[in-house]
């Protein structure tokens, strides 16, 4: 008989503790289900919040302005250069055999001048490049910020884990599904106090 018990107690015990085993990964679950729910996401549109400050319009004139300065100094170089080009062509329909020896030296040294001033046009056209470049950096980034400053805020406000980016620039693989996300965006331009107004994109330097 007291085989039996101990048996038995054993039997019971073991019962327990798949019972308790059962509790406990339940409440995990839950509590696992519970963190989920409370997850809640959101998109944006950065390009529509983008185009739609005043700042991006004063940034893109400015931008402008300095890109149509350093296209004029470049064609100015290349006036000089197609003139040049078009006096030693002019200059060799002159040769002759009495000429021969002084027009020779003369399109020689035409020839170095063209070489030279193709090179200056060149290095115009890098230099040029990377101020416009740098600009755009200067001017743009504080803009940028100031956009992920307020997306920050607004997805703090309303408590969302994740805020998904539907912009075009950010490529197709940045959001894979929408259904039942919050839209943020007229937030965020609320926030910025943006308007609808979109704005050109800066000239490229040719």
């Amino acid at each position: 008989m007291k085989t039996k018990k101990i048996v038995f107690f054993k039997q019971f015990n073991k019962k327990m503790k798949l019972i308790k085993v059962l509790f406990i990964a339940a409440g995990l679950t839950l509590t696992a289900n519970a963190a989920n729910a409370q997850q809640k996401i959101g998109h944006v549109n950065s390009d529509d919040i983008f185009a739609s400050m005043s700042e991006v319009k004063t940034v893109t004139s400015t931008i402008d302005n300095l890109t149509k300065t350093k296209q004029a100094e470049i064609e100015k170089l290349i006036t000089e250069y197609q003139t040049r080009l078009k006096a030693a062509q002019d200059k060799e329909k002159t040769l002759s055999e009495a000429n021969k020896e002084a027009v020779t030296k003369e399109l020689m040294a035409a020839q170095t001048e063209l070489q030279t001033l193709g090179k200056k046009i060149e290095d115009a056209r890098g230099q040029a490049a990377k101020e416009v470049s740098a600009k755009q950096t200067e001017l743009f980034t504080p803009v940028q910020q100031k956009i992920q400053n307020a997306i920050s805020a607004v997805a703090k406000e309303r408590n969302l884990s994740y805020v998904f980016d539907t912009s075009s620039a950010q490529g197709a693989n940045n959001l894979l599904y929408t259904d039942g996300s919050e839209d943020i965006t007229p937030a965020v331009k609320t926030k910025l106090g943006a308007t609808a107004t979109a704005t050109k994109p800066a000239a490229k330097t040719k």
